[in-house]
């Protein structure tokens, strides 16, 4: 990457808000501070709350400031939700039976990318497929083969534009600016995947709060993205509506005592400790607990296996699964996942970090460390890429000003 290599990621989730501060270097990330807040303003990755977002993102920033001795004025961001879809698109030029050439394939991808997008969507990312050179499909990397045209296969994400929107005005209101927004799912691929698993076909589950995002990469290059509006916040709220306490509490049970099979209770207390509505202190079998956990975890995961089904259709021999995001620690969740789904199964966590990486050693920053991991794949340096977004700001420039001239600024 040009210029200065220090670079922050924002994470504004369901049910929490991460910051990552980190210096690019060619050993990877050597991350330099971590922040954590707990998010009270988003549903199902939909910012709701403008004051209550901006209050997370101010505390978890400060916390990153104060560990990494860095003011933080600038960071790269994600976006997930229901709104988010995919579709292909083909594009093709003349080259005059030349050698292709990077600015052919440019030329290439934004013929592909040249199709009509409603006024209410934006164009998030430009994902090139494959291309086709003289009707030869399946090239991966066409520059210095000769032919007389070339084509480029293209998968197009779009977003709506309101909560890309939003997104930036909160950071604004937090006195950051946003350089870039990533697909959070593309980010935590980015993360915790290995270049082989990228290559030889994988795909890449990261179950948040929220939201449950999911990407398919095979030949290194992402072909499929989806997400699901259900997470590990649904667990939450049936523990909380079955047991009669508030959500505080039944995320509390949840990671203490959780498990999303029964047989785990074996390797643990018989009974839970909980407090219930008017501070009432009572003690059940944690099988009770388990019993409203499961259920909902087996519906997660009936949606997931449908959802790659209609990608695949029968034969999925050459996949595995990665599984990401808080849900992911779950006691027992890969077990199960590997049985519902007929798949291998590992719970990702972020890859190649030096520094303070204990701190970032976790499912629950693979998105915030993915976007700085993505970043530096993409050599990302301000200008545009056929993978990072530059539409959302297109049409965003009256609000978020000399967009270009903010990338990298700490004070």
């Amino acid at each position: 990457m040009t210029g200065l290599n220090i670079v922050a990621g924002l994470d504004v989730g369901t049910t929490k808000v991460c910051a990552v501060v980190a210096e690019l270097n060619d050993d990877g990330l050597n991350i330099l501070g971590v922040g954590r807040s707990n998010s009270s303003g988003v549903r199902k990755g939909i910012i709701v709350n403008i004051d209550a977002t901006v209050d997370s993102i101010k505390k978890a920033v400060k916390e990153a400031e104060s560990f990494s001795g860095t003011r933080i004025r600038s960071v790269f961001s994600g976006i997930s939700g229901g709104h988010i879809s995919g579709f292909e698109s083909f594009g093709s030029i003349g080259i005059g039976g030349e050698e292709v050439d990077g600015v052919d394939v440019e030329r290439a991808i934004e013929s592909a990318k040249a199709v009509y997008v409603p006024l209410d969507r934006e164009v998030l990312h430009v994902i090139p497929m494959e291309f086709v050179l003289d009707g030869r499909e399946g090239i991966i990397d066409p520059i210095g083969m000769a032919g007389a045209r070339l084509g480029a296969r293209v998968n197009i994400i779009t977003g709506a534009v309101v909560p890309v929107k939003n997104l930036v005005k909160c950071c604004a209101k937090s006195d950051l600016d946003v350089a870039g927004v990533i697909l959070k799912p593309l980010a935590s691929a980015y993360s915790t995947l290995t270049k082989d698993e990228k290559k030889t076909g994988v795909v890449l589950i990261d179950i948040g709060g929220g939201t449950t995002d999911i990407v398919l990469f095979r030949d290194s290059r992402p072909r499929h993205v989806s997400v699901l509006g259900v997470g590990g916040a649904h667990i939450t709220n049936d523990i909380a509506v079955g047991l009669g306490v508030d959500t505080r509490e039944a995320e509390r049970l949840k990671q203490a005592s959780g498990a999303a099979v029964m047989g785990i209770i074996d390797d643990g207390p018989a009974e839970v400790r909980m407090t219930q509505y008017g501070g009432r202190g009572i003690s059940l079998p944690v099988r009770h607990l388990l019993e409203i956990i499961q259920p909902r975890c087996e519906e997660i995961l009936q949606m997931i296996k449908a959802e790659i089904r209609a990608w695949f259709g029968p034969d999925r021999a050459a996949y595995g699964i990665v599984l990401t995001g808080g849900t992911s620690l779950l006691r027992g969740f890969d077990k199960m996942a590997e049985s519902v789904l007929g798949l291998p199964v590992r719970v990702g966590m972020p890859l190649n970090t030096n520094g303070m990486r204990v701190a970032v050693d976790s499912p629950v920053y693979s998105s915030c460390v993915g976007f700085l991991n993505y970043i530096d794949e993409q050599d990302f340096n301000g200008s545009s890429s056929p993978e990072i977004i530059g539409g959302a700001f297109g049409r965003m420039k009256d609000w978020v000003k000399d967009y270009s001239d903010r990338f990298f600024r700490f004070k």
